[in-house]
């Protein structure tokens, strides 16, 4: 797969890849319970979220199945970072791609996650040329679930308490949308170079 230019500038935010400075940052979303359930590993402590940060930094470039493109949502105005957005290659052969999304929810509800996805949607479709991305969210997460739908993606699977988390049973939604579905219009362009975050 080619390479990505980044940072991605949209209306309200910068995608940048992390750096070692955003733990703190990271460490005050990643640690809440209402953000744990849905993160890949957990992250109860500050050794934890480093572990994760060092991996995230890592995440620059999908060259091979299984690599992920990891970028961290930072506000315009204060450069405040608010959450984190992640494109994994799945599969070669079938073009599969994954979307996991994570944003303090002090953040949630402004659009941002609307266009953090929709950025990532066009560059999983568009540069990357991916056939088919879905996204996984937890079927009490009614934010999520209508976030999916207003980015025109398709309920293609509900597991049915298929895990335990923290004592309780697990609801998880698979949706999904094929490249020829895709409809981008948000305003997403290149930062020119002389605004350029080098991690």
């Amino acid at each position: 797969m080619s390479s990505l230019r980044v940072p991605i500038e949209t209306d309200h935010l910068i995608l940048r890849p992390f750096e070692r400075a955003d733990c703190d940052a990271v460490t005050r979303y990643h640690t809440l319970p209402s953000v744990q359930r849905y993160v890949e590993r957990p992250t109860r402590y500050a050794e934890d979220v480093a572990a994760v940060v060092g991996t995230m930094r890592r995440q620059t470039e999908l060259h091979r199945p299984g690599d992920t493109l990891s970028l961290a949502m930072i506000q315009k105005g204060d450069r405040a970072l608010v959450g984190q957005v992640c494109l994994k290659w799945s599969d070669a052969t079938a073009g599969q791609g994954e979307v996991r999304f994570a944003i303090h929810p002090t953040h949630s509800g402004k659009g941002y996650l609307t266009e953090a996805l929709t950025a990532m949607f066009d560059i999983a479709f568009n540069h990357f040329r991916v056939h088919r991305l879905f996204v996984r969210c937890d079927g009490r997460s009614h934010h999520s679930i209508k976030l999916m739908r207003k980015l025109g993606m398709r309920l293609e699977a509900h597991y049915r308490e298929h895990a335990l988390f923290q004592g309780e049973w697990d609801e998880e939604l698979h949706f999904a949308m094929l490249d020829r579905e895709w409809r981008y219009d948000a305003k997403v362009v290149d930062m020119p170079v002389r605004e350029r975050v080098v991690a």
